[in-house]
């Protein structure tokens, strides 16, 4: 790894150059590199040696911290909810809470991947960065409860993608040390694999003057000094292409920074249109998640996700807790600050921009109505866990649009959380879910019940949304049902699982090639129509190794030794 100001101002030397180090960037950089040479330009820096990133006791700090060189880059979208994206070697793997788990066969047959080399190439990341954790008492807890619920059969544990509960596979090792995509670099062949650090790219070059479709030749990237570095593909034959892997923000920004979105957003930045490509930045989606608190007896184990229920419902039940539940949460370390209150004006519509100010801050109506907590109960030590639930697909989506022409800016994006009431409809599924596993027998023995703060967790739970939105109907269940589908639009959070902006069949095609342009590939999670199972970075690092040796069997035949 080297940093990108010692790069050189020009270098015309690449068969292929990867833009975007991240969960797709490095496993796709290291199987190309085993036989052909590859710049792979990523705008942060590396994971190593920084603890915010390594330690997994350090991961709310790690994905809330938010300054020019920091891992996490937030962003709040058009829709009020606060984000991240990933700025560093090795993408979200450095930041998510570390669930590893793979697509169902269904999700694979449905996007036309071929089973086999699906398989195959689980089978070359998996062992690198995941193992099957072993649970403690919370999390024990957690399985128990989901399966005295009906949330059966119990699968034990695996990797593989199956209705009822399991253990799935976490990228944090039994010591607390976080593996991340990057770690599959140790694959590459570094004679020919070139990784630059700080390297922000600013678009792709063309040659528009071949009389066919315009051609990538090469991309333009600064670095920290604001220097511009300018990188050629090299130009023998025509099978050197670039790839865009820098996430469901970063890849259709960079499409659209480089000429190809819709006519009407480049022309408002004077940007010079290569292709006119309505549907880049469309279709943007993000799983909403909904989390309720269990205040335990005793301080609970910091543990990241590690149980997983997979209902027939539309929604998957996970489980934090100890610190881990804090950036679940979205709770500050240190103190609790009450932004503006919730507003939203219909049923389809977005939430409103003031119901977070960032991503530190919480709702005290909610911590004290909700969890049923006071405020003060909140530490650093975060005695209890949180049972959440992450809305399948979603079928609700929305768009990214440019704001400025400067790459390191966020660009705008509208996700439209529930805007079908498919999702409407899981949540309030999962959100019951979570009533019966809190009020199960399983949890009973380390749930806090002597404070009269405190009362049962389905009473409180209950209690809550009635106060928060008093029932309206003659008939209880339909005015359970009413408070609960309220109370999943006013309080949407992120799981960062958003993905969308650069479809399959809108503006790639099969073998993800940029559609309308040569030599220009999308390869990342913005190409996924639907978030793939319970947590997609097993998938998006299998895609990476998946198009890589999809590539070299292009150019070297379908028998090449890879």
């Amino acid at each position: 790894m080297s940093n990108a100001t010692e790069a050189p101002l020009m270098a015309s030397s690449y068969d292929y150059i990867v833009v975007g180090g991240g969960t797709a960037g490095c496993p796709l950089a290291a199987t190309l590199s085993e036989n052909f040479s590859v710049l792979l330009l990523e705008r942060g820096g590396k994971p190593y040696g920084n603890p915010l990133v390594e330690d997994e006791r350090n991961f709310q700090n790690d994905l809330s911290l938010d300054t020019p060189t920091s891992a996490s880059q937030s962003f709040v979208s058009e829709d009020g909810i606060p984000n991240a994206r990933a700025r560093v070697l090795g993408g979200g793997s450095c930041l998510n809470a570390g669930f590893f788990t793979y697509a169902s066969p269904e999700y694979v047959q449905s996007v036309g991947w071929d089973g086999r080399l699906v398989n195959e190439s689980y089978a070359w990341v998996t062992p690198v960065v995941a193992a099957i954790p072993e649970l403690q008492t919370f999390q024990s807890a957690a399985k128990a409860g989901l399966l005295e619920v009906g949330v059966v059969p119990d699968n034990g544990g695996t990797f593989e993608h199956l209705i009822g509960t399991k253990v799935g596979g976490s990228i944090f090792d039994n010591t607390g040390r976080r593996h991340t995509a990057a770690d599959l670099l140790q694959y590459a062949n570094p004679d020919r694999l070139t990784v630059l650090l700080w390297a922000n790219t600013q678009r792709v070059l063309f040659n528009q003057s071949t009389g066919g479709n315009p051609r990538a030749i090469g991309v333009v990237y600064t670095d920290l000094n604001g220097i511009e570095h300018t990188a050629m593909l090299n130009g023998e034959g025509d099978q050197s292409e670039v790839i865009l892997s820098a996430g469901s923000l970063g890849s259709p920004q960079l499409l659209m920074l480089s000429g190809i979105g819709p006519p009407q957003q480049l022309a408002a930045f004077d940007i010079p249109i290569v292709v006119n490509q309505t549907e880049v930045g469309q279709t943007m989606a993000d799983n909403s998640m909904h989390a309720l608190w269990v205040m335990t007896r005793e301080p609970a184990e910091i543990s990241s996700i590690r149980v997983v229920g997979i209902t027939t419902a539309g929604t998957y039940i996970e489980v934090a807790s100890g610190q881990m539940q804090q950036a679940v949460l979205q709770l500050p370390t240190t103190s609790i600050t009450t932004p503006a209150a919730t507003s939203n004006n219909d049923t389809n519509t977005q939430q409103s921009t003031t119901r977070l100010s960032g991503a530190q801050q919480l709702d005290a109506r909610i911590l004290n109505a909700i969890f049923s907590v006071p405020a003060a109960y909140v530490s650093a030590a975060a005695q209890g866990g949180a049972v959440i639930q992450k809305v399948q697909g979603p079928y609700s989506h929305g768009e990214l649009r440019l704001v400025t022409k400067n790459v390191s800016d966020n660009p705008s994006v509208r996700f439209n959380y529930f805007q079908r009431q498919e999702d409407l409809d899981a949540c309030t599924a999962g959100v019951r879910i979570i009533m019966r596993v809190m009020n199960s027998q399983a949890f009973s023995n380390l749930v806090y019940n002597n404070d009269s703060t405190i009362s049962d967790p389905l009473r409180s739970v209950k209690a809550a949304i009635d106060d928060t939105h008093p029932r309206r109907f003659p008939d209880d269940q339909e005015a359970d049902t009413y408070s609960i589908n309220q109370w999943c639009r006013d309080n949407v959070q992120t799981i960062w699982h958003y993905h969308g902006g650069a479809l399959v069949g809108q503006v790639v095609d099969s073998n993800y090639h940029v559609l309308g342009v040569d030599a220009l590939r999308v390869i990342d999670g913005s190409t996924f129509n639907f978030s793939p199972g319970t947590n997609p970075q097993a998938t998006v690092m299998m895609l990476g190794r998946y198009m890589g040796v999809q590539i070299l069997r292009e150019r070297l035949g379908v028998n090449a030794n890879v």
